[in-house]
């Protein structure tokens, strides 16, 4: 039985707990903050809630294994899933709506079809048929193993089976998302479905690669899937496993440096100058924390965990609404608004035009859920969220900028929610500066899921590191971002230090 010390208290840092818990460890988690969850929070005021981090799952089998192999009681038996019916509702630029069931190829096609004109789905459905073959390329490279010592092969390689294209008298394929929607779907309505998926993940679709069409399968083949009360009450689940399970939490104590000794991690430092020994550390904090942590002596690998080939790190503007009168019947659960010019607002985004676009992607979530509105009734919850740059250069303090902002991330919900702004009691921005002060990511930067090709740029750093004993866990390291990659993330974790470096991932 050995001692290890977890920094941080994310969804992939308490996966790793329980299941080295229930291995026999004993496990410590030090927390700077004074709750667990990392980026997936909760705000609450006059009796309305509100997630203020991810709002729906995807993937629920990766916490259902979680469940399964750290106590006799199921996820279900935790938290009420509910699967989102229809996945979405899109609102195009041209005014066009299309509403999506849920994880069915047949009824998506034909939902299209109606929407768009005939052919439409049928581009979309030889789409996804070509996207499930990535994922069965990816799937355990990417998620499911350890990062291969060989990664350059992920690196240099481009999983997607793109379909040749004539240009320019020669015959090319796809190496990028925004080509594989230019040549592949060949409807502007299409391409933005396509895209919206990357964007949602801080990615540029025209740097993205054409392999980041598993983001939108995973989404259709897995299905969308909602907590009854929030996101906030899976990390609640996964908190009280690990209670369950003896993990101990440190709450509201900083750790300033790790502990090596003969080249092994050997605990850690904290604030107060008190030494917490250790055999294993875990590491659940962003890149830049770690490396101050070590001392930079925790290796990420060469070309692996860089940033992604666009010139800004995204992050994520979202604003809380709370309304007057109750959610109307028949009210879809999410509506994707999309932007009125998307080069606008990617260049925005991404290309280093100054300020954040004024009428950019919005997704609007409505959930049909009791707890979320004040008892009394007759109200409603409704979530906005953006993708906007990181901004580890910008004054807090400018926070009128974002109030700016919010407001055009109301103006856009309008096309989706009648009556808005006559409704509305009151409304609450939560900015980067959220995020950065929850999970200590510089600028409140938001990691992406890992992808190959791209030179390497989409991988995230192993989960082991040059100090023997010490690991990474979370967004930012192998498998990368998401509520899925994360538990996966503790999965990997928990193997390497259980089985020890031959783990090969799960079976």
């Amino acid at each position: 039985m050995a001692r290890i010390a977890v920094i941080g208290a994310g969804m992939g840092a308490m996966a790793a707990a329980a299941r080295l818990a229930v291995a026999g460890h004993r496990v410590a988690v030090y927390e700077r903050t004074e709750t667990y969850g990392g980026g997936v929070r909760r705000f609450e005021r006059d009796g309305f809630g509100f997630d203020t981090g991810p709002g729906l799952l995807a993937v629920p089998a990766v916490y259902r294994d979680l469940f399964i192999k750290t106590g006799k009681e199921p996820l279900e038996a935790c938290v009420e899933l509910v699967q989102v019916d229809p996945s979405a509702r899109h609102v195009f630029a041209d005014g066009t709506e299309v509403s999506l069931p849920n994880a069915s190829r047949a009824g998506v096609v034909a939902a299209l079809d109606e929407a768009l004109g005939a052919g439409a789905g049928g581009r979309w459905g030889d789409f996804l048929i070509r996207a499930r073959e990535t994922w069965d390329r990816t799937r355990r490279p990417l998620l499911e193993e350890p990062l291969w010592p060989n990664w350059q092969v992920l690196a240099e390689r481009e999983p997607y089976p793109a379909v040749p294209h004539k240009r320019l008298l020669r015959t090319r394929r796809a190496g990028t998302l925004a080509e594989v929607g230019a040549w592949e779907l060949r409807d502007p309505r299409l391409v933005a479905l396509l895209e919206s998926h990357a964007l949602a993940y801080g990615l540029d679709p025209r740097t993205a690669p054409a392999n980041a069409a598993v983001l939108p399968y995973m989404e259709h083949a897995f299905g969308t899937w909602y907590v009854r009360g929030g996101i906030r009450e899976l990390a609640r689940a996964v908190y009280e496993r690990c209670l369950a399970r003896k993990v101990e939490f440190h709450f509201g104590v900083e750790v300033t440096g790790i502990l090596e000794k003969d080249g092994r991690a050997a605990g850690l430092e904290l604030a107060d100058r008190s030494m917490e020994e250790a055999e294993f550390v875990v590491s659940g904090v962003a890149p830049g924390v770690l490396d101050r942590l070590t001392r930079g002596t925790a290796a990420r690998g060469e070309g692996v965990g860089e940033v992604a080939p666009q010139r800004r790190a995204a992050s994520r503007l979202t604003v809380l609404l709370a309304l007057r009168g109750g959610r109307p019947e028949g009210t879809v659960h999410r509506t994707v608004v999309h932007a009125e010019d998307r080069e606008i607002e990617l260049d925005a985004l991404f290309g280093g035009a100054e300020g954040m676009a004024t009428r950019p992607t919005v997704t609007v979530l409505r959930p049909d859920d009791p707890a979320l509105v004040p008892a009394a009734g007759g109200h409603e919850a409704i979530t906005l969220t953006a993708t906007v740059p990181a901004q580890p250069d910008w004054s807090w303090a400018e926070s009128e900028i974002f109030e700016q902002h919010a407001e055009h991330l109301i103006t856009v919900a309008e096309r989706a929610v009648p009556n808005l702004r006559d409704r509305l009691l009151w409304h609450e921005v939560r900015t980067p500066a959220d995020i950065a002060e929850a999970t200590g990511a510089a600028g409140g930067a938001v990691p992406a899921p890992a992808l190959a090709a791209a030179q390497g740029r989409l991988l995230h750093a192993p989960n082991s590191t040059a100090v023997s004993g010490l690991f990474t866990v979370g967004g930012w390291s192998h498998p990368g971002g998401g509520l899925p990659h994360a538990g996966m993330s503790g999965a990997l974790v928990a193997g390497l230090i259980v089985e020890g470096p031959d783990f090969q991932g799960s079976q």
